[in-house]
């Protein structure tokens, strides 16, 4: 929790030096539109998480158990911990820094920027360091997934849609199929099988695309959306102003 706090202070003050302004330009004020976006941006990641994980069970022969030893304040730490490190790094390489950047070099220099960094802190927090094959699958699938979430905050110009992919996701793994630091959680499998072949490259690349070409699509819909409501005010503006000259 502290260490959150910290990330706002020096947020607000980065974004007081470069355009004296404050936290609300990271639109993190919620709204009817930002919180659809939060829970759209969740829904999406969870059932393409789950549709992942299963895949481990569908086409050979392991099993997921259910682990008697997860209690409810389990979960509850569990959680916690997933949301503070989402916002942790959604603060981080979605929040100032990526709002100074778009206003310095535009959205595309400021999204692929943002991917790098995101791919390269992933060397550490994952301990790849030192294996250059791991380093390089890590910095794809890292960097893909975070310039999905630095394009979400650009389009919609708030935190609530890169913050609701990410927490969905992570959630998924961590808590519900036991992929992460913290351990068995909810699911376990059993059986140790691996796919492999062509259909371990399929669920690869399903994994690697799937929340970014749902996300890519959102995008664009909210983009007809907002350009369409635009053509209504400008024509109903240019209707008003005729009727006003006549």
């Amino acid at each position: 929790m502290l260490g959150l706090i910290v990330e706002l202070i020096i947020s607000w003050l980065l974004l007081w030096i470069f355009f004296k302004k404050g936290l609300l330009v990271l639109g993190i004020v919620p709204t009817q539109s930002t919180l659809f976006n939060l829970f759209f941006g969740i829904l999406i990641a969870a059932v393409c998480g789950t549709l992942y994980y299963l895949s481990f069970v569908f086409f050979i022969d392991n099993k997921w158990t259910l682990n008697n030893e997860f209690t409810r304040q389990k979960l509850l730490a569990s959680s916690w911990w997933t949301l503070n490190s989402v916002l942790y790094e959604e603060l981080i390489f979605r929040g100032a820094l990526l709002y100074i950047l778009i206003k310095k070099f535009g959205v595309r220099t400021a999204c692929i920027t943002s991917a790098i960094c995101f791919g390269i802190y992933h060397w550490f927090t994952s301990g790849a360091l030192g294996n250059p094959l791991q380093m390089t699958i890590i910095f794809i699938m890292t960097g893909i997934w975070g310039a999905m979430f630095a394009m979400a905050f650009a389009r919609t110009k708030s935190l609530y849609l890169p913050i609701g992919l990410h927490f969905g996701w992570n959630f998924v793994s961590t808590i519900i199929f036991s992929n992460g630091p913290l351990g068995k959680q909810l699911l376990v499998i059993s059986g140790g099988q691996k796919l492999g072949g062509i259909l371990s490259a399929v669920v690869f690349i399903f994994q690697l695309f799937a929340v970014p070409v749902v996300t890519y699509w959102y995008l664009n819909l909210l983009s007809k959306k907002q350009n369409n409501a635009i053509e209504i005010e400008t024509t109903t503006a240019k209707i008003g102003i005729d009727n006003s000259g006549a």
